[in-house]
């Protein structure tokens, strides 16, 4: 019994001090809390009239309602904690996985009304936002946040990906070379930064991005595909060469590179090892047809007119596109009775490239054609100019 009283003394004591909370802050947080302990020490009481013992599971409860809960809140409070957030937080995080974002919305903007400086309050409301598709006001809401936490960087990079989106990409930019200078090892900003970019064809730029990246990623497949891809399109394919070998080598599996080293190694006039990496590129799903196509014109040039004719039968049945493609392209000539002409047009769906990842191929296949016509030592000839004037410009650079 005198554990009884010594609980109902001090389960009330609690009681009343966050019953003053909810007066003093005019904060109605409190009340759930306030109402679970009121139900602890009405088990308590109803022990007492009744005297009789109702369990061990029923003492513990009561406890915990009446003594722990409030003792718990009294306690965060002292160390700084803003119990009242917590419980808006947690509300509003239960609501959006029961994918009710209004109710949500709603918490957190009573939340961030009473409290103003609430960080965790305007992210949250940010992230809801952004999944509900209204970005321009998860903008407004993530500026808020970093307002408050300067050193949230994950907000400078969502404001950025949400201006990409609505089509602010200079913006975005100007954004995301800020957040690099702020946190250089930001991998994410570093690519979104690279990829938009090269999107404005600033290749140059873009490469001094993935560069810097690299000090922080030092092997990251990502970084040396893009950096592959931009040296292409600045016909530098000595280094792009390098870069999507790398690439390759640290992972290999599904790797759409390998159609982009096979034709700068027809650009190079190394049909052999064109043949190798196009032999892989029949491996991946994005560039197979075209890999079968090049296996084509390889085996033509090797005198191989039955192994050519299987693989451009096997690229027309995947793309009708490589018909039309082969008729026009003079090295078919010895096989051109071969090649359909009345078939029904059959494309490719779901690409999985990119739009500058499709552009840099075309970009290496069209440089091919060209040169072909031209001179393959001419070309050569070309990028060794290309290259002394680049180390004539670092020699000056650094006298």
């Amino acid at each position: 019994m005198l554990e009884r009283i010594v609980f109902n003394i001090l389960s009330f004591s609690l009681f009343i001090i966050i019953f003053s909370k909810i007066i003093k802050k005019n904060d109605t947080a409190y009340v759930v809390p306030i109402l679970l302990e009121a139900i602890g020490i009405a088990i308590g009481l109803v022990e007492i009239l009744l005297g009789k013992y109702l369990g061990t599971f029923i003492r513990v409860i009561t406890y915990i309602l009446a003594v722990v809960l409030p003792l718990a809140i009294i306690i965060l409070e002292k160390y700084g904690y803003n119990v009242s957030e917590i419980i808006y937080l947690t509300s509003a995080r239960i609501f959006n996985l029961l994918k009710n974002s209004k109710k949500s919305k709603t918490l957190l903007l009573n939340l961030i009304n009473k409290y103003p400086e609430s960080y965790y309050g305007h992210k949250l409301l940010a992230q809801t936002y952004e999944k509900e598709g209204g970005m321009r006001k998860a903008i407004d809401e993530y500026v808020k946040a970093i307002d408050i936490n300067k050193k949230d960087y994950q907000s400078y990079y969502k404001i950025a990906a949400l201006l990409e989106n609505l089509g602010k990409k200079d913006e975005s930019i100007e954004m995301l070379n800020n957040l690099i200078h702020i946190k250089p090892d930001y991998y994410e900003a570093s690519e979104l930064l690279g990829k938009l970019l090269c999107e404005q064809e600033n290749f140059k730029e873009a490469i001094n991005v993935y560069t810097n990246a690299l000090r922080y990623n030092k092997d990251n497949f990502e970084i040396y595909y893009n950096l592959g891809i931009a040296y292409t399109r600045l016909n530098d394919f000595q280094n792009a060469k390098l870069y999507y070998e790398k690439a390759a080598t640290i992972n290999a599996l599904n790797y759409k590179g390998y159609y982009n080293l096979g034709i700068i190694s027809l650009l190079y006039d190394d049909i052999d090892e064109a043949e190798k990496y196009f032999m892989e590129g029949l491996k991946v799903e994005e560039t197979e047809p075209e890999s079968c196509y090049q296996l084509a014109r390889i085996c033509l040039i090797k005198g191989k007119q039955e192994t050519a004719i299987t693989y451009l039968d096997r690229a027309v049945s995947m793309d009708s596109s490589f018909a039309k493609k082969a008729k026009n392209d003079p090295i078919f000539i010895p096989i051109q009775r071969y090649i359909p002409n009345n078939i029904n047009e059959k494309l490719r769906n779901n690409i999985k490239m990119t739009k500058l990842e499709m552009d840099t191929k075309k970009h290496l296949e069209d440089t091919y054609y060209l040169v072909g016509k031209i001179s393959k030592n001419d070309f050569k000839n070309m990028n060794r100019n290309r290259e002394s004037g680049i180390n004539l410009h670092r020699e000056e650079r650094d006298n």
